[in-house]
């Protein structure tokens, strides 16, 4: 099974920006250019990858559009991960099987979910309120 220290040598050999924010659980990215960072949580027996997008807009048609375009996205233009509803929150998430996960596996989760928060930014921010 990998480890937690296994998976601190995936990212120091992926070359992104992350800091340890506690015991297993990293921040990767930085948060520029619009895209939000990922939290990557060594919890066996899965590692889970989440990044908090956006809140859910107040108004309803607005809340409706973006729940269509989401489900459109999961749909079309995601590898890996899912876009879902944490409260009020639109969060991507992915998780790996930590049993035979490998560098290549983390690296492709990694930048399939880097990938679609900076490609989707254009259409999420249109339902983005202030």
């Amino acid at each position: 099974m990998v480890t937690s220290e296994d998976i601190e040598r995936f990212l120091i050999r992926l070359e992104l920006p992350y800091e340890e924010l506690r015991e297993s659980m990293w921040l990767v990215g930085n948060g520029q250019e619009g895209v939000p960072p990922v939290v990557l949580n060594h919890t066996p027996p899965i590692l889970l990858l989440r990044a908090e997008v956006m809140r859910t807009p107040d108004d309803e048609e607005l809340r409706q559009g973006l729940f269509r375009s989401l489900l459109e996205l999961n749909a079309t233009d995601l590898v890996h991960g899912a876009y879902g509803l944490e409260g009020d929150d639109i969060v991507l998430t992915d998780a790996l099987e930590l049993a035979d996960l490998d560098f290549s596996e983390v690296q492709a989760s990694l930048d399939s979910i880097l990938l679609a928060l900076s490609a989707h930014y254009k259409v999420l921010a249109h339902y983005r309120t202030p």
